[in-house]
């Protein structure tokens, strides 16, 4: 009968020091595998500990070199989800590359959604509002406050949250047969396209310049500049004529990009993302696409397209 070698378990200290190391996430940063650097020096004490065979932590590592991108923040729970799947395969569990990748890619995107307005628009500018109006009044403790909140916050929901992500990786593992791990990724990935599609229409914008009609209005359907009071005066009467609809110009000028938004807003910006979606499904580089959109737009610019 043969003996079964010690099961291997991160320890709480383990998992701390994965902690501090992950606050240096976004240390090193490119433009093909955007966070990769960053996680996996996050991961590194950890991978030392779960395999001692030399070929082993290689392979662990080059898994772990594959894309990543999401809050730095918001990493956390990842962080956790992956220890806990890395522990259980090298204690033998049937949990693969493509099952660990797979967890990471379905959670790095809805929770990047998430870290955004929680702690960039919501948390920060409150305590820096807090902090500044201390300021303000000559309080020195203003910026201390600002400083030992922000940090106190941010680190307890690093801890916290890696934590949750980790005892919960650890029921996941307990179910791949039954499919909780891929009904979880599903989930995830279903809720990082509803995000996707937010942040397309207010990010990825493009304006097509060229002319399609310019009509001459009739006088009283836009403001006559030079029969305008001078002063304020003016500006009040302008202002009112605006607002009651007349034009600023006595041409109304029709552009391509007006037609297309008054087919469909932001038709533009999401064919141009399912074009690089389509060249990265055929193994296009990101920087290659970076430089093409680089280019494009620049001459388009150029000669009037843009």
């Amino acid at each position: 009968m043969t003996e079964q070698s010690p099961k291997i378990e991160l320890t709480k200290k383990d998992r701390l020091n994965v902690m501090w190391r992950s606050t240096f996430l976004q240390g090193s940063w490119n433009y093909e595998r955007m966070q990769n650097g960053g996680w996996v020096y996050t991961l590194i004490p950890a991978l030392k500990k779960l395999y001692t065979d030399e070929e082993d932590r290689k392979l662990a590592l080059k898994r772990h070199l594959e894309f990543f991108n999401t809050h730095p923040y918001v990493a956390a729970p990842i962080v956790g989800v992956t220890l806990a799947l890395e522990e259980e395969r090298a204690n033998g569990a049937p949990v693969d590359d493509v099952a660990i990748q797979g967890v990471k890619v379905g959670m790095m995107g809805p929770l990047a959604g998430v870290g955004d307005p929680v702690f960039w628009f919501t948390l920060r500018p409150m305590l820096g509002a807090l902090g500044a109006s201390l300021a303000l009044s000559g309080n020195i403790v203003g910026p201390i406050l600002f400083f030992v909140l922000w940090n106190a916050i941010r680190i307890a929901f690093l801890w916290y949250t890696q934590e949750l992500g980790y005892r919960a990786g650890g029921e996941i593992t307990e179910d791949l047969s039954g499919g909780l791990l891929q009904d979880i990724t599903k989930g995830a990935s279903i809720l990082g396209m509803f995000v996707l599609a937010g942040l397309v229409q207010r990010w990825v914008n493009i304006n097509f310049a060229p002319v399609i009609s310019e009509v001459q209005l009739q006088p009283g359907a836009f403001i006559e500049w030079d029969k305008l009071a001078q002063g304020a005066k003016g500006i009040q009467e302008a202002l009112l004529q605006y607002d009651a609809g007349l034009s600023l110009t006595s041409t109304n000028v029709t552009t391509l990009q007006q037609n297309l938004d008054s087919l469909i807003p932001g038709l533009a910006g999401l064919l141009l993302t399912f074009l690089c979606m389509w060249l990265l499904d055929r193994d296009v580089s990101p920087i290659v696409i970076i430089i093409g959109l680089f280019v494009v737009g620049v001459a388009g610019h150029a000669v009037g397209i843009f």
